[in-house]
């Protein structure tokens, strides 16, 4: 089968012709419908070599919906032709965060050598990938698989970091989205589907904040050094309750900082390699900083529930298997607007 492979530390991704996977006991045999592409991935190949933590070559892919294609031996509850997504962030599935359904923050998936496909195990850019249990399958529930794919990450992370923040995201709040790409676009529409709050995006392009208002922004910001004061304008000088930065990069974490209300939230989702310091007189008084990963896998059952109502809607761009390096250089240079998807069987 074709596969997209990050195969040496430094280089492009390729495409390569690698052998069909067959499920072991307890595995899923997925076919692929469609593959998201992430920025984390770009992250991942920026490393060195001796800092990744996986061996190579990698099949990349952490976002994925598919169809079952086989079962390994002793599967139940899913049956050949099915339509499911994967829940990416694997853990153990039996330590005390597993057993809330937060895979994300499993207490033994280091321990045990569990990583994420895409990111550690074989991931969904293939034309077939092995689930390694069945747990990790959602059913898609007739949700196009092609605009469902990026809600298993760039849905599914936001919707996390805007949980959290719930109790912030009252009538006359402010909520600011940093970064309107992939993972930003759909934090917009997820802000207005569960919250009253107003919300202001922040991005570099006015195509890009474009698409912002086009999915719900009530208001824009050119993110520049000028971010900031332009937030606390529009706030009346509070500043924002939540502010998320999809980003995370240097400049942006300390404008999320710059721009936060007393009692506000920062969230660093972004792998931008920011950070931002807490101490008595760095930030307003009690702003909370957080920097979470991915969400649960009851999380992403809402986040599906949420698409089958029409709260939310990926705008992607869709490329074959073959033209997925093609993909990676056009986030890179950031010309994809919303999405990025792989079409490996299509």
């Amino acid at each position: 089968m074709k596969a997209v492979q990050y195969r040496t530390a430094g280089a492009a991704p390729e495409v390569v012709t690698v052998p069909d996977p067959e499920p072991g006991p307890g595995q899923v045999l997925l076919k692929v419908t469609a593959a998201g592409v992430c920025h984390s991935d770009i992250a991942v190949m920026s490393l060195p070599a001796e800092q990744l933590s996986f061996p190579l070559p990698l099949t990349l892919g952490h976002e994925g919906v598919g169809t079952v294609a086989e079962l390994g031996a002793g599967v139940t509850g899913f049956t050949e032709g099915d339509a499911v997504a994967v829940y990416g962030p694997w853990g153990c599935g039996s330590c005390a965060k597993c057993a809330e359904g937060k895979e994300n923050y499993c207490l033994r998936a280091a321990e045990l050598g569990i990583r994420p496909p895409g990111l550690g195990a074989p991931g969904a850019m293939a034309e077939y990938m092995i689930v390694d249990d069945p747990r990790h399958l959602v059913p898609l529930g007739g949700l196009d698989p092609v605009r469902a794919v990026p809600l298993t990450d760039a849905g599914l992370t936001p919707y996390h970091a805007i949980k959290r923040s719930l109790g912030k995201l009252v009538p006359g709040s402010t909520a600011v989205v940093i970064g309107t790409g992939g993972l930003g676009h759909v934090a917009i529409q997820l802000l207005r589907a569960m919250t009253a709050a107003r919300v202001v995006a922040l991005d570099v392009t006015e195509e890009k904040l474009a698409l912002a208002r086009a999915v719900g922004a009530h208001e824009t910001v050119l993110s520049d050094a000028s971010a900031p004061a332009a937030v606390r304008a529009l706030t009346g000088g509070v500043g924002a309750q939540v502010v998320l930065d999809f980003v995370g990069a240097p400049p942006t974490v300390a404008s999320a900082g710059a721009m936060a209300a007393v009692e506000g939230d920062v969230t660093i989702v972004g792998l931008g390699g920011g950070s931002l310091p807490v101490g008595f007189g760095t930030l307003p008084y009690e702003v909370s900083v957080a920097s979470p990963y991915w969400g649960t896998r009851p999380e992403l059952i809402e986040v599906l529930d949420l698409a089958r109502a029409g709260a939310v809607e990926v705008h992607v761009e869709t490329y074959g298997i073959d033209d997925a390096p093609l993909a990676y250089e056009r986030l890179h240079a950031g010309l994809v607007n919303g999405r990025a998807v792989i079409l490996p069987n299509g």
